[in-house]
């Protein structure tokens, strides 16, 4: 892993950031795709971490393909089980050390990859140059997602149906495990309403094979709260997608206006889609043209 030394050079001046982009719960920097072209049609670099155990690490077992066995699946033993959220922020930090040689990084993280760009502004500050969060956890006052998720802004969210997805028990698999393979049509239509209702079925299709079933409980349970003396001082964005039913604009507003109240001198710069949770993906165009006017 490389990092900066006092006698290496440091970025060319007036080099262009580099958007470091950091995928959420159950997918990877497969997800990113569509903003990566965009970026790159405006003349941006752009680097999409896969966070450990997921992108081509990812456990896919036997039991989960066609034809499935739920009942043997739900007892595999999972790869994520052990993966923590510093695990998370020690993977996405080296990459962004080796990034900031060339030039300031501009820290993007979608839904629960939040909690991870907030760990490397927490712990590095003085090599991010902006952190921009996409209907992401930004916890002040709660300590995790799952705490905020106990909140009246998160009433609004269509989660609950999609409690019968999920397969094993996760405080014994150490995981959360959802088969996104299911061919129940009410499940589906759960699913899509949750976290990608603005498309088409068979776009949602597509975006549901991208993902993975895993996710780790000990990533979703940690303490990711914000630091006012570190991550306080690195200026930031959200982008707040109003047709979200995973985690309502409520509950955007609320981790905003807590944040906000804690570093008040340093307040986020607000945009906002209307799109669901997934849906700003179908809109590279746009999540890329907002990301530009930050680079300037």
């Amino acid at each position: 892993m490389s990092s900066i030394s006092s006698g290496a050079p440091g970025p060319p001046p007036g080099a262009a950031p580099t958007f470091v982009l950091v995928h959420g719960s159950g997918t990877s920097s497969f997800m990113w795709a569509p903003v990566q072209r965009e970026l790159a049609l405006l003349g941006h670099r752009s680097f999409a971490v896969d966070l450990p155990g997921h992108g081509l690490d990812a456990q896919y077992p036997v039991a989960y393909q066609a034809p499935q066995d739920l009942e043997a699946w739900a007892d595999e033993p999972s790869t994520l089980a052990g993966v923590t959220l510093q695990d998370n922020v020690d993977a996405v930090t080296g990459v962004v050390r080796r990034l900031a040689e060339h030039g300031p990084v501009v820290l993007v993280g979608a839904s629960l990859g939040g909690t991870t760009i907030t760990g490397v502004g927490n712990e590095t500050p003085e090599l991010v140059s902006r952190l921009v969060y996409i209907s992401a956890w930004s916890c002040v006052q709660r300590s995790n997602p799952i705490e905020y998720m106990q909140e009246p802004e998160y009433a609004d969210n269509l989660m609950g149906p999609l409690a019968a997805l999920n397969i094993g028990d996760p405080q014994r698999l150490g995981v959360g495990r959802a088969n996104y393979r299911t061919a129940d049509p009410e499940m589906l239509a759960a699913l899509k309403a949750a976290t990608l209702a603005d498309v088409d079925d068979a776009r949602f299709r597509a975006f549901l094979n991208i993902l993975q079933p895993d996710e780790s409980m000990a990533v979703m349970m940690s303490d990711a709260r914000v630091r006012a003396a570190t991550w306080g001082t690195v200026p930031r964005t959200y982008v707040r997608l109003t047709e979200d039913r995973s985690i309502p604009v409520a509950m955007q507003d609320r981790l905003i206006a807590e944040a906000d109240a804690l570093t008040p001198g340093n307040p986020y710069d607000v945009h906002t889609l209307d799109t669901s949770h997934a849906g700003f993906l179908y809109r590279a165009d746009e999540v890329a043209a907002i990301l530009d006017g930050l680079a300037v």
